[in-house]
């Protein structure tokens, strides 16, 4: 009897109009200009001749609404593009040393002002770590 109750409970509240703008509300993590690209991956050599991983967390700032809009129009492109960059830092990364996140950054805002045609989108960086 109880569990009846419970289920008729549970399917009132997800009927409810509160509960619907309850999740439109959340704010967006780094503001409406951020957009978030996943985490970028690529094999680098460790000592003993092992092999590791490099990860590269970024994101982009556009403040500009018309160029936003592009970006989430070809996001699949400049991910491709930061692979490719973090693959062939990662490969030339000499083994045991330290990765350099300016120099990452400066490639990846390289290839965004490539994949866009022209400036307006800035690159952030986030963690880059070697395991």
């Amino acid at each position: 009897m109880k569990r009846r109750l419970l289920l008729a409970l549970a399917v009132l509240s997800a009927l409810l109009p509160g509960a619907a703008v309850a999740g439109e509300d959340k704010k967006k993590t780094g503001g409406e200009s951020y957009i978030q690209i996943n985490t970028l991956t690529a094999y680098t050599m460790r000592p003993g001749d092992r092999r590791g991983v490099m990860t590269v967390d970024c994101g982009l700032d556009v403040p500009d609404p018309a160029l936003r809009a592009k970006v989430e129009l070809v996001l699949p492109r400049l991910r491709a593009a930061y692979v490719q960059q973090v693959q062939i830092y990662a490969g030339g990364l000499p083994t045991g040393a330290p990765p350099s996140p300016s120099l990452i950054a400066r490639n990846l805002q390289r290839a965004t002002d490539g994949v866009l045609g022209k400036p307006g989108a800035r690159v952030l960086m986030g963690a880059v770590l070697v395991n």
